[in-house]
């Protein structure tokens, strides 16, 4: 991933709604979600969401597919992972993470 593409995803994620709806779609799989159904999960007029979800796919983050009369939505999970190992790969400066990639408790402690 091109810093370009990562900007770009962080900036459609750096949003309460947009962040809402993309953590709905993750969480509803490869089958996605019509729009009615993420605005009624997210709580969002279906006028808000249609700008939230074209701000979320211009960033590549979600595709859109046409079944009969319904646009269904769904997370991009390639494009996910790509801005997630973006962002770690140099991770620890090349050593063995921790885990849950913080402080030990006793490191915490003295800090």
């Amino acid at each position: 991933m091109k810093a370009a593409a990562a900007i770009a995803a962080l900036g459609a994620l750096a949003q309460e709604h947009r962040l809402a709806v993309f953590r709905q779609l993750v969480q509803a799989g490869a089958d996605g979600m019509p729009a009615g159904a993420i605005a009624a999960a997210i709580g969002i007029p279906n006028s808000s969401l249609s700008f939230h979800l074209a701000q979320l796919r211009h960033a590549g983050l979600i595709a859109q597919e046409r079944r009969h009369r319904s646009l269904i939505y769904r997370a991009d999970y390639a494009a996910m992972n790509a801005l997630l190992d973006y962002l770690t790969e140099n991770c620890c400066a090349g050593s063995a993470c921790r885990p849950n990639g913080g402080a030990l408790p006793e490191e915490r402690k003295s800090a």
